[in-house]
C-alpha cells in the first residue's frame, strides 16, 4: 500500500559569509620587515621566487609573464582582501618591488 506524499523534501541552500579582511601592511610599508626589504631592494627575482613558493606554486612561476599580478589577485582572493586587478596592476608597475614585498609581508602573517 502506498501513501500519498504530503511534503517534498526540502533542499539545504548554503550560507556563505565572506569575511573581508585587508592587507596587513601598506605598499609602501617596505621597512616593516628589513629582511624582505633587503631582499626586495637588491634581489627582486629571489623574493618573487620564495612569493610564489609560500602562495604554494613552483618557484619558477614568477619568470613567467603575468605571473606576478596573478599572484597578488590570488593572494586578495584568498584572503578576501577587497581590490580590483587594474588597481593590483598599477600597482606592479609603478611600485613592483614594494608590491612584492607587501605580497610577501602578507605570506608570512597569513602562514
Amino acid at each position: 500500500m502506498s501513501y500519498p506524499i504530503s511534503s517534498q523534501p526540502q533542499g539545504v541552500q548554503g550560507v556563505y559569509t565572506s569575511s573581508s579582511s585587508q592587507w596587513n601592511s601598506e605598499v609602501m610599508d617596505c621597512c616593516e620587515d628589513m629582511g624582505i626589504c633587503l631582499c626586495g631592494a637588491f634581489v627582486p627575482c629571489i623574493l618573487a621566487c620564495k612569493v610564489a613558493t609560500d602562495y604554494g606554486e613552483c618557484c619558477c612561476l614568477p619568470f613567467v609573464g603575468g605571473a606576478i599580478l596573478a599572484m597578488r589577485t590570488g593572494i586578495r582572493e584568498r584572503y578576501h582582501i577587497p581590490g580590483t586587478i587594474c588597481n593590483d596592476c598599477v600597482c606592479l608597475t609603478f611600485c613592483g618591488p614594494c608590491t612584492l614585498c607587501q605580497m610577501a609581508r602578507e605570506l608570512k602573517v597569513r602562514n
